[in-house]
C-alpha cells in the first residue's frame, strides 16, 4: 500500500505502503515479476485493505476513461531475510480460517513485522516456518499461511491483483494504466511507466468504505527479492493517471 496509517486501521491509501514514493535515484529497480496463474481457494479473512463484502454495481467502466483522474498506489510482500531488527515473538492463528488466535507463531525482526502490518504479508525465511507466509489484517491479526491472500482467499498475483473503492470499481473489474500521469510533480521514469502500462489488473479486493478514496486503485507488485521494495522505483504513487478497460 502506501504511506498510510498503520495497517491496523486497514486504510490502504491512508497508510504506508499504498503508493509511497520511497526510492533513491541511485537505487536499482526491481523488474516486474511474471504473474503466476490464478488459483482459487476457500474464502479467507480479509487482508489489510479489503472488506470482503461483495461490491454493488458501479459506474466503474465509465470512470476508466477519465483523463488524468486517477491515483495509483502499490503494495507488496516483504521478505524476512532483508530485515535485521530485534526479534519479537508473535501470536496469532497457526492455520487458515481463524481469527485473532493466540498460538505461538515464532519470532521475527520488528522491522519485518512493521512492513507485514503495512503491506499485509511477508515470506518467512528462517526457522521451522521457513518458506511459509506471515499474513496480517485488522480483522484477523497475524496468521501463518502457505500463500498471500486476497479477501476471497485466492493468492495475490504480482502485477495483476488490485484493490479499489467499491463505489469506483467493482470487484472483478479489469483495467489497464493508459497514461502514468506524474510522480511527485515530475514525469514518471520511462521504465517504471512501461511496466505499469504493460500490466493488466483485476480488482480482487475492496477498500473499507471511506479509506480507499475517490478514483484510487492500489496494485500489487509482488514479493521482495534481492533488495527491499520500499527502495524500488516501482514502489510509488502515480497521480493524475488515466485508466482504461483491459
Amino acid at each position: 500500500m502506501r504511506r498510510r496509517a498503520p495497517l491496523a486501521l486497514l486504510l490502504c491509501g491512508a497508510v504506508a505502503g499504498c503508493g509511497q514514493s520511497a526510492r533513491g535515484a541511485d537505487v536499482p529497480g526491481v523488474p516486474p515479476p511474471t504473474a503466476p496463474p490464478a488459483s482459487a481457494t476457500a474464502p479467507a479473512a480479509s487482508p489489510p485493505h479489503a472488506t470482503g463484502v461483495p461490491a454493488p454495481a458501479t459506474s466503474g467502466p465509465a470512470l476508466l476513461g477519465r483523463v488524468a483522474g486517477w491515483r495509483i498506489t502499490t503494495y507488496y510482500t516483504a521478505l524476512e531475510s532483508l530485515y535485521r531488527g530485534e526479534r519479537k515473538a508473535v501470536r496469532g492463528c497457526a492455520r487458515f480460517h481463524c481469527s485473532h488466535g493466540k498460538a505461538r507463531l515464532g519470532s521475527y525482526p520488528k522491522d519485518f513485522l512493521k512492513v507485514v502490518q503495512t503491506e499485509g504479508s511477508g515470506r518467512i525465511t528462517e526457522g521451522p516456518e521457513r518458506g511459509r507466509y506471515l499474513n496480517w489484517s485488522h480483522s484477523v491479526g497475524f496468521w501463518l499461511d502457505d500463500t498471500t491472500r486476497d479477501s476471497r482467499g485466492r493468492p495475490l498475483r504480482a502485477w495483476a491483483s488490485a484493490a479499489a473503492d467499491r463505489s469506483v470499481l467493482a470487484r472483478g473489474q479489469r483495467f489497464a494504466v493508459v497514461d502514468c500521469g506524474r510522480e511527485g510533480g515530475r514525469a514518471v521514469d520511462d521504465e517504471v511507466c512501461a511496466a505499469f502500462r504493460k500490466a493488466r489488473w483485476t480488482v480482487t479486493d475492496l477498500f473499507r468504505p471511506g479509506y480507499g478514496g475517490e478514483n484510487h486503485a492500489d496494485v500489487y507488485i509482488g514479493e521482495e527479492k534481492g533488495s527491499r521494495l520500499a527502495g524500488s522505483p516501482f514502489y510509488t504513487t502515480l497521480t493524475g493517471a488515466t485508466l482504461g478497460p483491459s
